[in-house]
């Protein structure tokens, strides 16, 4: 009996060590400039305000030739809504987190796209 609860003893605390590294790991990972692709939409923190966020988005829908349909803006957020020449939609949106970090999220088409949200990524990062 004392071997069984010894077991279950060194067990919890294997699991909680275990745990306690993935949250440290987790942790360190959520901060900027960590890009994360879930659920149809490239998500990511930028170290930068809104307005210089803004600011590559707009030069980098250009530069891809984009059709911007719709853009709305205030001091704490952004849309930008555009089509390809596929005519597929394309949704980038804008958070202020603090004065000088933006959380920039990307969605191409209804499922998501990847490699293209991908693209256009790369494309608002050369312009910051």
């Amino acid at each position: 009996m004392a071997k069984q609860q010894l077991l279950l003893v060194l067990l919890l605390v294997a699991l909680v060590a275990g745990a306690s590294g993935c949250l440290a790991v987790a942790a360190v990972g959520a901060g900027a400039g960590t890009v994360a692709y879930m659920k149809g939409d490239l998500e990511t923190v930028e170290a930068s305000n809104i307005k210089d966020v803004q600011a590559a988005v707009k030069k980098a829908v250009e530069e891809l030739k984009l059709s911007i349909t719709k853009e709305t803006k205030d001091a704490m957020s952004a849309t930008l809504v555009a089509r390809d020449a596929q005519d597929k939609k394309i949704t980038i949106k804008l958070t202020a987190t603090t004065e000088g970090t933006t959380k920039l999220s990307i969605r191409v088409g209804t499922f998501g796209n990847e490699t293209k949200s991908r693209m256009i990524y790369n494309a608002i990062r050369d312009n910051l």
